[in-house]
């Protein structure tokens, strides 16, 4: 009896340059998808989104999509819908530090030791979604 395939899951973080919950998202982002699910969770370069780019588009159209915004502007989460795509999970990265206050993150270009592990944190709290969106499951 073989294993269901599963699909991708895109991975669309918050660029926020200068700022600490942007810095997260990315940190959150590259936690995903380099320790916790690689193969599984596919980071997608918003900014490649933003300029049209077929590939990430197509990435984000194809696959289901977990956002990483770190401001309620929520820039990831609205370039997908710019698509016309229904984002499956998207998250503020201060929902991360809500639940755990005794990471407080620091920084902007590097974040402190707790902003680091917060992201760990939060990255190994997401695998769970991952892995229903990577089934066909909803969130």
């Amino acid at each position: 009896m073989g294993e269901t395939p599963s699909k991708q899951v895109a991975v669309l973080a918050c660029s926020g340059i200068g700022k600490t919950w942007g810095a997260l998202a990315r940190e959150t982002a590259l936690e995903l998808v380099e320790r916790v699910r690689p193969g599984v969770a596919r980071l997608i370069c918003l900014p490649l989104l933003v300029i049209n780019d077929t590939e990430a588009r197509q990435a984000v159209l194809e696959h289901p999509v977990i956002t990483l915004d770190g401001c309620p502007k929520a820039c990831a989460r609205k370039s997908a819908e710019a698509l016309g795509k229904k984002v499956e999970h998207p998250l503020e990265t201060i929902q991360f530090y809500t639940a755990h206050r005794d990471l407080k993150p620091e920084g902007v270009a590097q974040l402190n030791e707790a902003g680091l592990k917060l992201a760990q944190v939060a990255a190994s709290e997401l695998a769970a979604t991952v892995d229903r969106l990577a089934a066909g499951e909803q969130t």
